[in-house]
């Protein structure tokens, strides 16, 4: 086999087996910092001895088994300095290896653990993308423009909180999937929004970021096939990640929805969620299920997405699912959105009045203004429209979404 072949190979088995490696770990010796670390030491064996030896038939097997070698192996270093791991290692030395098989439950608990509401957001996040995904501690650290030492800290002090909290390492209880899952889904979805459009940093997109968050969400949509609002956020994302070539153009400005080239978005993936969407809507229809907001959603983007241009979307259906968005979720995000629709139904001046109701609570927030410079553009109001242009730019974080309202801006007549 080729130095190529085997490189791939790594690649490809890092990303399908990480998270049942450390999940098997953390289950076996119930210490996610030596899950990790041997999972790590195993990954690096195999990076040695593959190229020599040869991708073995199960790699996830030879995997698991390398990496509770070197759990042991440790384990029986530490022994010798105190009672603690002598009693760990009396526990674990004869244990039968994991078994080779899929191991389902131990990846959604190693998740719902990364993801538990005792911990902040953002070291949910960076536990979640280290453990469950894999990513290196750089790799996150870069993600999210901080120092690679301080994202090793937030990543330590999570793992100890959930060790002094004793925060039960268990499959999930029904009761937990009903009141945690929202959770566990609004991390994937600030990571894929992240990686989507950028919030800072000289990079409009970060593909990994996004393309991990997908990868997450499959997984849990394998782990909870049956869960509406797992394939909500799955057909959410799909759809957007679709149109991830038509998003920047050639000189670096964002390409909005209405100006994309349609036929440069992956229809694969485009048919991959609409799949999901009417399988939700099917469910709904049968009275087994009740639509949330991630697969509200996706209806709307599945609108979109079927429309041949964006004159053609249907917007009074879309304004009618904001609407129901909005008793789901009444944020003032959403209201701000379902105006933005409600100006292609009813007018330019009947969106902006719902945008201006907004103003006290989403004052520094960029898109706010956005909405507001558009409209305000609509309504020939220009010097208004330019103000709300400046203010929009000036809160802007990503690149290309500044180029493009700057070159709105510079547009309007004076």
């Amino acid at each position: 086999m080729t130095t190529d072949a085997v490189d791939e190979a790594l690649t490809r088995v890092h990303h399908e087996e990480w998270a049942r490696v450390v999940a098997g770990l953390a289950r076996r010796f119930r210490d996610l910092d030596l899950a990790e670390e041997a999972a790590a030491e195993a990954f690096a064996a195999a990076a040695e001895h593959w190229p020599r030896d040869g991708v073995p038939p199960n790699p996830g097997g030879w995997l698991a088994t390398t990496a509770a070698r070197k759990a042991i192996d440790w384990l029986r270093r530490e022994a010798r300095r105190g009672p603690k791991h002598e009693a760990a290692l009396m526990i674990h030395d004869d244990a039968p290896p994991p078994s080779n098989g899929p191991v389902d439950d131990d990846r959604l608990r190693l998740l719902f653990t990364c993801c538990h509401p005792a911990l902040s957001l953002e070291a949910r996040v960076a536990l979640t993308l280290r453990l469950v995904g894999g990513l290196t501690v750089a790799e996150i650290a870069r993600a999210f423009l901080v120092q690679e030492t301080a994202m090793a800290r937030r990543i330590t002090r999570a793992k100890a909180k959930i060790a002094a909290a004793h925060i039960p390492y268990r499959v999930p209880s029904a009761d937990d999937i009903r009141d945690r899952l929202g959770g566990v889904l609004a991390v994937i979805y600030l990571v894929f929004n992240e990686g989507y459009l950028a919030s800072d940093g000289a990079d409009a997109v970060r593909v990994d970021l996004s393309d991990e968050a997908i990868r997450l969400g499959r997984l849990l949509r394998s782990l909870l096939p049956d869960d509406g609002e797992v394939a909500g956020l799955l057909a959410l994302m799909l759809f957007t990640d679709a149109r991830r070539a038509a998003r920047v153009s050639r000189t670096g400005e964002l390409v909005t929805l209405a100006e994309q080239d349609r036929g440069a978005w992956d229809r694969a993936l485009v048919a991959e969620a609409e799949s999901l969407v009417q399988e939700r809507i099917r469910a709904v229809a049968a009275g087994r299920d009740v639509a949330g907001r991630y697969q509200v959603q996706a209806a709307i983007s599945s609108l979109h997405t079927a429309a041949p241009t964006a004159q053609d979307t249907d917007w009074p259906t879309v304004v009618a699912l904001y609407t129901r968005l909005a008793v789901l979720d009444p944020s003032p995000v959403v209201r701000l959105n379902r105006a933005v629709a409600v100006a292609e139904l009813d007018g330019p001046d009947v969106g902006l009045a719902e945008i201006d109701r907004l103003a006290g609570v989403l004052e520094g927030y960029h898109a706010f203004h956005v909405a507001r410079a558009e409209m305000l553009r609509r309504l020939g109001r220009s010097g208004e429209s330019r103000t709300a242009y400046d203010r929009a730019i000036a809160l802007a974080g990503n690149p290309a979404e500044r180029a493009l309202l700057t070159r709105r801006r510079d547009q309007l007549a004076r």
